[in-house]
């Protein structure tokens, strides 16, 4: 179990600035549904000072990312596009008195819906909308290139570990590792040149010349995995008086119904994210978890 700060709690249960901004002038969308992260943010900026007068956010996602989307809304406005550019995801982080190592990508994934919907104000293209070829590193997660160099960058990051924490890239099935290390001795030795760091750390692990692949799963396996994940996860939510039960697999769309205490229970988006997690990492793909009774 992670231990989250005060300032986490609050911002999930009571989260600052949720919903829709009808009049936003500045829009930026990061992450999708079915990678199982997705920030929208929505700026409403005065033309004629550039300054963030309002933001709102909606974000699909574990705790961690509504409190981050949260604190960000909170932190940008009142600041001027300039300055907003200026913000990391480090000052997200602690903004909310730190977050998890593991949780750390929702703190980048806030930065990165920032730069977007100013790029959106601003009548410009934002580099995630269009990958070039060869800069999709992660396609379970649609990481590219140039998220992995900035978060890099910004949290001096070393070691492949560090990247899947802080983008989810190489969360799910982990063909890409090999490319995400490539990515990573790319950035540092830039980054080395640039008199940034003084020396490259060597690789945290090792890289097999040729990264495993998942084999077709029939739907019969795929059925029969998913089914299993649930089953395992079944007794920890039976502890806390919840359960949960598989009702349909549609495609990569896996509907299911809570029980119990996890009914109506303000954490149980955090338990549909961490079936979903458990689900992706046991079938080596993206799949989305949803609620039958909102189907």
């Amino acid at each position: 179990m992670w231990n989250y700060s005060e300032k986490v709690k609050r911002h999930f249960f009571e989260p600052s600035n949720a919903g829709v901004l009808e009049d936003a002038n500045g829009i930026g969308e990061v992450g999708s549904i079915s990678c199982g992260d997705a920030l929208k943010l929505f700026l409403k900026v005065d033309p004629d000072t550039d300054t963030i007068v309002d933001s709102r956010f909606q974000t699909f996602g574990c705790g961690s990312a509504i409190a981050s989307s949260s604190a960000l809304t909170e932190i940008i406005i009142g600041k001027t596009l300039d300055d907003a550019l200026k913000v990391t995801n480090q000052d997200i982080a602690a903004y909310l008195d730190g977050l998890p190592p593991e949780k750390m990508h929702c703190s980048v994934m806030g930065a990165e819906a920032l730069r977007a919907a100013i790029a959106n104000y601003r009548g410009e293209v934002w580099a995630e909308d269009q990958h070039e070829d060869g800069a999709l590193i992660c396609k379970c997660f649609g990481i590219d290139y140039g998220m992995i160099e900035r978060a890099v960058r910004v949290n001096q990051l070393t070691s492949l570990e560090q990247v899947t924490n802080y983008t989810k890239a190489g969360g799910a099935c982990k063909t890409c590792h090999e490319k995400i290390e490539e990515c990573l001795s790319e950035v540092l030795s830039a980054m080395a040149a640039e008199g940034v760091i003084d020396t490259i750390p060597a690789p945290s692990c090792p890289v097999a010349p040729s990264a495993p692949v998942h084999k077709t799963m029939t739907n019969l396996e795929k059925i029969r995995v998913i089914t299993a994940t649930i089953e395992e996860m079944r007794p920890m939510l039976q502890r806390d008086g919840g359960d949960i039960e598989l009702v349909d697999i549609d495609g990569d769309s896996v509907f299911v119904n809570l029980h119990g205490s996890c009914v109506g229970c303000q954490m149980s988006s955090i338990t549909l994210s961490g079936v979903q997690e458990r689900l992706m990492t046991a079938l080596g793909k993206p799949v989305r978890v949803i609620p039958a009774q909102a189907a």
